[in-house]
């Protein structure tokens, strides 16, 4: 089986996320989502708009988000656009709420490890083709966010985000569930979203302001390792595993709070579970553009 090739550049900057995607050698088509983190109000670690500008003029992109399912300033679309217009957002783009009005769409999982459908935001299906443009960091829930968190959690609706908390119960309590179940169903759901696209999707993961907590965390913790580079690929579980053993593998002292926190939620069954059902391969070659 041939490896997966995952694309590496230790430059950071709007011009490297251009190149980098060049490389991949895709173009997506028509209608295209770029799926990112709007940050949370009072995160200071996201991705900005100034970062990403060019990448997302260069696939002509719309930024899309979904809501959340706990209590914040993006539990609703009325709170969640206006943190878009003051995250600058909506300064350089057109913005979308996916889920902003229902039905939500239902995708099945008739393979799914732990649930066999993931609800996600009806406004994914305007899109033809989705650029994940993701930071790379950890997470107080999955472990690690990555390409796969923006695939499942990330578009998922309100509901569907509570539905893949509760490993196929959708609970208002998103806390609690067994943690094994909870990653199960992130790497079901970021599975569906992959075969949607049907091959028309790209990956690029953001080595930078690497800290133990998502951007979800309005106080989350400060970067815990130095910024490493930016990653691509088509295979999202390539992408994520090699961001995984760049961390294993580096020198950087920080990384040890880092791998504790994702060995202690058990977050390696949410790339087991999307390898296991196809959404890519562990198995990877990593091509260096500098």
């Amino acid at each position: 089986m041939e490896k997966s090739k995952v694309y590496f550049t230790s430059k950071i900057s709007p011009e490297s996320l251009v190149d980098i995607y060049e490389k991949l050698g895709i173009d997506l088509k028509g209608k295209v989502a770029v799926k990112l983190h709007s940050g949370e109000h009072g995160n200071r670690n996201y991705l900005r708009p100034e970062f990403v500008k060019a990448i997302v003029e260069k696939v002509n992109g719309t930024v899309v988000e979904c809501n959340t399912a706990y209590p914040g300033e993006r539990d609703t679309t009325e709170k969640h656009k206006k943190l878009m217009e003051e995250h600058e957002w909506t300064k350089y783009f057109n913005v979308d709420i996916m889920d902003s009005e229902g039905p939500d769409i239902e995708l099945e999982i008739p393979d799914g490890v732990q649930i066999k459908k993931n609800y996600v935001g009806k406004h994914l299906a305007n899109y033809d083709s989705m650029l994940v443009l993701s930071h790379f960091k950890g997470h107080a829930m999955g472990g690690f966010g990555g390409a796969l968190k923006q695939l499942s959690i990330g578009c998922a609706s309100s509901y569907g985000k509570k539905y893949i908390h509760g490993a196929g119960v959708a609970k208002d309590n998103i806390f609690g569930t067994d943690q094994v179940s909870f990653v199960n169903s992130m790497g079901d759901a970021a599975t569906s979203v992959h075969r949607y696209f049907k091959g028309n999707i790209a990956y690029i993961n953001s080595m930078v302001n690497i800290s133990i907590d998502c951007d979800c965390d309005g106080n989350a913790s400060l970067p815990c390792m130095k910024d490493i580079g930016i990653l691509a690929s088509t295979d999202p579980v390539a992408v994520d595993q090699a961001c995984l053993d760049i961390i294993y593998h580096s020198k950087d002292p920080g990384k040890e709070k880092l791998i504790e926190r994702i060995e202690e939620k058990k977050a390696i069954h949410i790339i087991e579970t999307a390898a296991k059902l196809g959404a890519g391969s562990r198995e990877y070659e990593i091509i260096n553009i500098d």
